[in-house]
């Protein structure tokens, strides 16, 4: 696992996480940029390396990892998110297991976050799987597992309190009831993904943008704002 350094662990009001490098940008950098305005700190957290998220047979993973990390802090530094963590599980290869879900109990017990943002899990089409396994893994950390003292208790011992999250906001969701005013950070969104320039560099940006923009318009269609991400939302009533 690897984090920027800091002296101490910042408390997060939202923490975002992601199956691979890019999914943030794609899903809720909008959000994200407006948040940070807003004076809320933000942390992103990165399951997997994304390290096979290529068609050029001349990259090698771990060339291609290093590179998506790097895209990725470009990113988050450009949105002013606070820490990047890295959690390095093998693209394609995420699995719900109490392995993993720990590991996401510790992040959200690490940094105690009001608000979680992950990928929706539930699409019934096709969808890549470490989409729907990081979002099924988050919401199950979430609930009720970061919140029970019992639930790995070893974790206790690393000074890991429960906590419990206000919050889920989900991407993707084929059932959205929360939209989120991006019009005045459209253009942050759309330069944060730019900065993954592995994955959606030379010609097919624009044809990106394009899709980007039809789709905020469609979200904020009977809203009073232009631009807008769409999430399901979900609030616990502790």
């Amino acid at each position: 696992m690897q984090h920027n350094n800091s002296s101490k662990d910042i408390k997060a009001d939202v923490m975002v996480i992601s199956p691979h490098p890019d999914d943030s940008e794609f899903g809720v950098a909008g959000s994200v940029a407006r948040w940070v305005n807003e004076g809320k700190v933000v942390v992103y957290v990165i399951c997997t390396n994304g390290e096979k998220g290529t068609s050029d047979p001349n990259v090698s993973p771990e060339e291609l990892k290093k590179t998506r990390q790097k895209e990725q802090r470009k990113a988050a530094g450009l949105l002013g998110v606070a820490e990047v963590v890295f959690l390095e599980y093998e693209d394609q290869g995420l699995e719900d297991t109490p392995e993993f879900r720990k590991t996401i109990v510790r992040c959200i017990r690490r940094f105690r976050p009001d608000t979680l943002v992950t990928a929706d899990p539930y699409r019934r089409y096709i969808w890549h799987r470490d989409h729907r396994i990081a979002g099924q893994v988050v919401l199950d950390a979430a609930f009720p597992y970061a919140r029970d003292h019992l639930s790995y208790p070893e974790l206790l011992e690393e000074g890991l309190q429960p906590h419990k999250v206000k919050e889920i906001l989900t991407w993707a969701s084929e059932n959205p009831n929360y939209y989120s005013d991006i019009t005045a950070t459209f253009e942050t969104k759309l330069a944060a993904l730019r900065c993954h320039e592995s994955q959606v560099g030379g010609h097919h940006f624009p044809s990106i943008e394009q899709w980007l923009r039809s789709r905020a318009e469609d979200a904020a269609r009977e809203q009073d704002f232009t631009l807008a991400e769409a999430f399901h939302r979900a609030e616990f009533l502790w």
